[in-house]
């Protein structure tokens, strides 16, 4: 038996793993497990896996299964108490692990941790510190993102809940709740497994020691075509599943505002970018919506969380982690 299972995830990520082992080898906390998820790749990821860290579990899969399946099949082979989640495109502080059980171990009802997500390249650039901040309409961005660290969240305690390119998740959350819904593929699944737990009663908080550099592509911030389709459609998922109805009866006034913010991003040529003509975005864009719709309506409504908290309680607390439309779409 071992404390902590850190699971990460590769596909194609060969040229990366050299940072994020060798930052894993030199942890200050030792009780923990590695196991590597291969989603199919075409590189020689899993090989260079097993020479950088002989110790580590590694499970080849024959198709590429996204993030959310990719994760959970990881956390089904896991022993740990604490399950890590670790993007591959990241390299570790020594006492990363230290600090995130630390915190994990603060409180009964502990059930998920944010370290500090630090740019690679930047290392004063904020990616998030303290988890995700949510829009009103469902879609989530991690806070502080693109400040330079001053330590001005380190005093933060609660948050809403964690990113999933680096966090901490209890056993016990996992087994109440259930794991990644697979339908998410990839984008957002993280939001929805930290609203479920929230629902459920389970506290997140935020471990400021912990800290953890991404290599943050600016590519995967553009609005390709693929992106922008699973986006919508799976905030509008988050969003049915986890909303009380008093803020599911708000979302069409603010999907609206976020449209005309979108549409102001585009004329003007601010915001985050694109990655795909004008036409092929907009055809992802109407795709998203209407999956969403279709899959809410078939069955959204029958996969609710565990509740514990009053909807009223619930609405506060997106309210105090609420992150402003216009921050979202123009980085303001």
């Amino acid at each position: 038996m071992v404390r902590v299972s850190l699971i990460i995830l590769n596909r194609d990520g060969a040229d990366l793993l050299d940072d994020c082992l060798a930052s894993v080898i030199r942890q200050t906390y030792q009780d923990f497990e590695v196991i590597f998820v291969d989603n199919a790749s075409t590189d020689n990821s899993v090989n260079q896996a097993r020479e950088l860290f002989p110790q580590v579990k590694c499970l080849e899969l024959k198709e590429n299964t996204g993030f959310a399946r990719g994760n959970n099949l990881g956390i089904q082979q896991a022993a740990g108490e604490f399950i890590v989640l670790l993007n591959n495109d990241t390299e570790l502080d020594h006492r990363f692990l230290e600090e995130l059980v630390r915190v994990a171990e603060s409180g009964e009802r502990v059930g998920m941790v944010a370290p500090k997500i630090l740019n690679f390249f930047e290392r004063r650039k904020i990616d998030s510190v303290g988890g995700l901040m949510i829009c009103p309409d469902g879609l989530a961005q991690g806070r502080g993102r693109g400040e330079e660290d001053d330590g001005q969240y380190d005093e933060l305690s609660e948050i809403l809940l964690p990113s999933g390119c680096a966090a901490l998740y209890s056993r016990k959350l996992l087994d109440e709740i259930g794991l990644f819904d697979e339908r998410f593929f990839i984008y957002c699944e993280d939001t929805d497994l930290g609203l479920r737990a929230r629902w459920a009663g389970w506290n997140a908080l935020s471990a400021p020691k912990a800290v953890v550099y991404h290599k943050y592509s600016g590519f995967s911030g553009a609005y390709s075509p693929f992106k922008l389709y699973l986006v919508e459609r799976n905030h509008f998922l988050v969003a049915l599943k986890n909303f009380p109805l008093r803020t599911l009866l708000q979302l069409p006034f603010w999907s609206l505002y976020r449209y005309v913010l979108m549409a102001a991003a585009v004329i003007s040529g601010q915001g985050k970018g694109n990655a795909g003509g004008t036409g092929a975005l907009l055809g992802a864009f109407l795709r998203g919506h209407s999956a969403a719709f279709w899959l809410g309506l078939r069955t959204n409504l029958k996969r609710r969380p565990p509740i514990r908290l009053h909807p009223s309680e619930f609405v506060q607390l997106l309210k105090r982690h609420r992150l402003g439309l216009r921050k979202m779409i123009f980085n303001e």
